[in-house]
């Protein structure tokens, strides 16, 4: 680890890139606030991060209430005094043909994809300002690079996140850094949400080379440990089998 330890927020750190990056970054000897809604697994995570030495808490948090966002920072804030990186990786990934009309998943995507990342850049920022110092890392996607079939409305929330977090660095004057860190297929739970049966069968076959979880938290762990006057704006991982 470059420099002091953090205090690091992560959603959607009950599994996945989330829990994964939970892991390393308190392995690195970083504070680490878990928030996720499943809060069962987020107690066993948090135990078996402070049996292997590690500092972590657990908060349920659901990215697409404010109010609840909010109060996640707030506890950071009440347990370790400051609010160093958020990393916003909480997202939904229902693929579907825009023909087969699913319109609710359409809505649940903007609204954790988009909206959570928002209700995370709203609770932290003021803090960061604060500081005069901050990081906001956020999870966008390969999908933040290119449209697939099945992949309309998921893509395009993940192109939203990259341009919100651009512009969140062009307005950022120096003090708060911010990353946008792009996974190819990585084996999480994401798959899980796709009901369409097509989008479902094209994803079975896309994860045959899927990359595990711990790539990615290992790009943001780099990320978060640069020094101060280093901003590492974007990383794309993508497995070395991947044919896009």
């Amino acid at each position: 680890m470059t420099g002091q330890a953090k205090v690091v927020l992560v959603t959607g750190a009950s599994s996945g890139i989330g829990e994964a990056t939970a892991r390393r970054l308190a392995a690195d000897g970083h504070r680490v606030l878990l928030g996720a809604r499943r809060t069962d697994r987020l107690d066993r995570i948090v135990r078996e991060i402070e049996e292997a030495g590690g500092v972590a808490r657990g908060h349920r948090v659901d990215v697409t209430d404010l109010d609840e966002v909010r109060a996640f920072v707030d506890a950071a804030l009440a347990e370790f005094g400051r609010v160093d990186v958020l990393v916003n990786n909480a997202g939904v990934m229902p693929l579907s043909p825009l023909e087969a009309l699913r319109v609710d998943e359409w809505n649940r995507m903007i609204d954790v994809n988009v909206r959570g990342v928002l209700h995370g850049i709203a609770a932290a920022l003021p803090v960061m300002r604060r500081q005069g110092a901050g990081h906001v890392v956020t999870i966008a996607s390969v999908g933040a690079h290119e449209v697939v079939p099945t992949g309309a409305v998921y893509c395009g929330t993940k192109f939203a996140v990259r341009a919100i977090a651009e512009g969140l660095r062009q307005e950022s004057g120096g003090d708060i850094r911010v990353s946008v860190i792009s996974p190819g297929v990585t084996e999480s739970e994401l798959a899980e949400s796709i009901s369409d049966p097509r989008a479902r069968a094209d994803m079975d076959v896309y994860r045959s080379v899927a990359l595990p979880a711990e790539a990615i938290a290992a790009a943001i762990a780099f990320a978060v440990d640069q020094p101060a006057e280093v901003d590492v704006n974007e990383i794309v991982v993508r497995p070395a089998a991947s044919v896009n």
